[in-house]
């Protein structure tokens, strides 16, 4: 049932906001097994519900959201729980306020039920560098989710709840959705508020959403949409939701993402989906986006040194674990940081640090910045000629819990396909696309010009009917 539905059927009082929140309650203690949930809400929402049927049956608008359950993934700060980021840094932090987008859908009568696991700080591909233990895949437990979201793919996968927030910094929403089966949205940078999100990269972080449709994917990004002076960022609002199918679309397949180098399943989906497409009456070319094959060299320069920045605020005096016992400042400062941080976090600081170091600034990161524009300008020459582009999400199919979690490099590799829409702020989102010959979910991944979201959702939902 598509939200919309569901939310008429509250409205009609063919069931309550309540019973809704109680069954998604219901369904996490299922699920256990995945250790897709880090903590819930429980309380609060039962509470909330109470207000939404209350107001529905005084004949009131509680919001077109009126009585849906959601999940965040815990590094949204929402009310109920404790947001921790996956990580001992914030293991005990209860947040004074609540994220812009959160405040947004419960104002529309949305009710968060709880917290998602993630890789600490949203730094990973497999929700394995969570300090509280790793997701399952919801297909194959003996799989990785994906990450860094991979809890919020989970649940929305599993049915635990009809959408999910993410947060998508090089592919954190659409590799996990990829990797579950789901739709995973990343919006046009900008277009959502970033403001009560803990910060991984200012220049990439964006605030997106699981669901298992694209009318879903449209609904809930319209509440999240918006101008927020909190957000200096953010865009003037610009979404309104497309309900006409896009025809006659020209579409480029890009050549870069369509190598050897690409599981063979995985190209065979992308294929087939092209195929799609093109039964649908689009027109689907190859391109080539030269830069591309540097996209990753470039994210990881310029996004660690984003983190170095931004968790330099985590030194157990102003923000985080505090470590017990210390005699010096040298010792308070080292001591919190090591306790609080996973190796990831510490990797990613220790990059960014180096290139933003005096003797290798420009030869890092002002050459990584030089790149990205190139990067840039390419998108921006194609979308002269073509309407979207067309990739794999991921490279593989969901791989082994432990199998690349040694090798930071292969890891790393698992991003290849989404980071170069997010260095150059483009909206994308991942569909499902077909399957592996295990039977692993595979996503296609569908991208656009800066604030061509409604018209990407669109597309992704007039080829729903084509599966």
């Amino acid at each position: 049932m598509k939200i919309a539905e569901l939310v008429q059927q509250i409205a009609a009082r063919k069931t309550t906001a309540r019973e809704q929140v109680e069954a998604s309650i219901a369904k996490t203690r299922g699920i256990e097994k995945y250790h897709a949930l880090l903590s819930l809400t429980e309380e609060r929402a039962l509470a909330r519900a109470g207000e939404i049927d209350t107001k529905i049956a005084n004949g009131e608008n509680a919001g077109v959201l009126a009585g849906v359950p959601f999940v965040v993934k815990d590094n949204y700060l929402a009310f109920g729980a404790p947001t921790t980021a996956a990580s001992k840094m914030l293991e005990y932090f209860n947040a004074p306020l609540q994220a812009t987008v959160v405040e947004k859908l419960e104002a529309a009568g949305a009710i968060c039920i709880g917290k998602s696991n993630m890789d600490a700080f949203a730094h990973g591909g497999s929700t394995e560098n969570s300090a509280f233990g790793v997701t399952h895949n919801a297909v194959d437990v003996t799989k990785v989710a994906g990450g860094s979201s991979g809890g919020s793919a989970v649940v929305t996968a599993l049915d635990v709840v009809p959408f999910a927030l993410g947060t998508d910094t090089g592919g954190s929403i659409r590799q996990p959705a990829s990797f579950n089966g789901v739709l995973g949205f990343k919006p046009t940078y900008g277009l959502s508020s970033r403001y009560g999100v803990v910060a991984m990269a200012s220049s990439t972080d964006t605030m997106g959403c699981f669901a298992k449709s694209a009318d879903d994917v449209a609904l809930v990004t319209s509440v999240m949409a918006g101008r927020d002076p909190r957000d200096m960022t953010t865009l003037p609002d610009y979404f309104e939701v497309q309900h006409d199918a896009p025809k006659n679309l020209k579409i480029g397949m890009i050549r870069e993402t369509m190598t050897d180098d690409v599981d063979a399943d995985v190209r065979a989906a992308v294929n087939n989906y092209a195929d799609r497409l093109r039964a649908a009456g689009h027109t689907v070319e190859t391109v080539a986006v030269p830069s591309i094959r540097h996209a990753l060299a470039i994210y990881y320069i310029v996004v660690p040194a984003e983190i170095s920045s931004n968790l330099a605020r985590y030194d157990g005096v102003r923000y985080g674990r505090r470590a017990e016992g210390v005699k010096t400042l040298a010792e308070l400062y080292g001591r919190s940081r090591g306790e609080g941080f996973v190796t990831e976090n510490k990797r990613r600081i220790m990059i960014g640090s180096y290139v933003l170091s005096s003797g290798f600034f420009d030869a890092y990161y002002l050459q990584a910045q030089k790149a990205r524009t190139v990067l840039i300008n390419e998108f921006n020459a194609l979308f002269e000629q073509y309407d979207f582009l067309l990739m794999p999400t991921a490279p593989t199919p969901a791989f082994g819990i432990g199998e690349n979690a040694n090798d930071p490099v292969k890891m790393y590799l698992a991003d290849v396909m989404t980071v170069p829409p997010s260095l150059a702020g483009l909206p994308a989102l991942s569909v499902p696309a077909g399957a592996s010959t295990q039977g692993l979910p595979i996503g296609a991944q569908l991208v656009g010009r800066t604030k061509s979201d409604a018209a990407l959702i669109a597309l992704a939902g007039s080829m729903e009917a084509r599966v």
